[in-house]
C-alpha cells in the first residue's frame, strides 16, 4: 500500500458541505445557472466526473480555455452524499467487468501547482455514474456558483507573473478528514 500522505483529499468544505468543480460548454452552465441546478442540455445519461481540487481542474480545462470547459461551475454539494460516492467508488485501476459494474469510479492524478507542474501528491477524481447521476443533481448537489470570472482573472495574474495576486483568487482548500474503513478503501495498492 502507498501512503495515504500521497493520496488525502484536498477541499473547500464545511460541516454540511463540500465543493467539487466542473468545467462545462457555456449552454450547460447558463442552463444550469438559472434553473439553480443541473437541467438539460446537462446529461442524465452519461458519468460526470467532479474534482474537489480547484488547480486540478484548471490544469484540465486549461483555466477555463479548453472547447468545451469553457465555464467553470464551483459545484457545492452535501459531504454526506459525497462520501456516499466515495464508499461506492471502484478505481479506474479494477478489472474491466468491475469497473463496469460501478456506480463510482475514482481516480488520482497528480495535483496541479498554479502554473500546471504536476507536484508529488494526488487528487482525487469521482465519476458518478449515470445510475447514480439523478441522486448526484438532485439530492446532494445544493449550489451552483460560476468561477470562470474569477478563473480568467486568476489565469491572466499567472500569465503576467503575478502568482501571488492570483493565489489570493483561489478557493481554500484543506485536508478532508475522511475515517478509516474509507481510507482503506481509497488508498491505491
Amino acid at each position: 500500500m502507498r501512503p495515504m500522505t500521497q493520496y488525502r483529499i484536498r477541499a473547500d468544505y464545511d460541516a454540511r458541505t463540500i465543493v467539487v468543480y466542473q468545467a462545462y460548454p457555456p449552454a450547460i452552465a447558463d442552463a444550469a445557472l438559472r434553473a439553480g441546478r443541473f437541467v438539460a442540455p446537462f446529461s442524465f445519461q452519461r458519468m460526470t466526473w467532479i474534482k474537489p481540487s480547484f488547480l486540478w481542474l484548471m490544469h484540465r480545462s486549461n483555466w477555463a480555455r479548453k472547447p468545451g470547459q469553457e465555464r467553470v461551475l464551483a459545484v457545492r454539494m452535501t459531504r454526506q452524499g459525497w462520501e456516499q460516492a466515495l464508499s461506492r467508488a471502484v478505481p479506474t485501476t479494477a478489472a474491466p467487468e468491475e469497473l463496469s459494474r460501478a456506480a463510482v469510479h475514482l481516480q488520482w492524478d497528480p495535483e496541479r501547482s498554479l502554473r500546471g507542474a504536476a507536484l508529488n501528491h494526488y487528487s482525487i477524481q469521482v465519476g458518478i455514474g449515470r445510475h447514480l447521476i439523478r441522486t448526484f443533481a438532485e439530492d446532494w448537489v445544493v449550489g451552483l456558483t460560476d468561477l470562470t470570472p474569477q478563473v480568467h482573472k486568476a489565469a491572466a495574474l499567472v500569465r503576467g507573473g503575478r502568482a501571488d495576486q492570483a493565489r489570493r483568487l483561489l478557493p481554500p482548500e484543506r485536508l478532508y478528514p475522511v475515517g478509516p474503513d474509507l481510507e482503506e478503501r481509497l488508498t491505491p495498492a
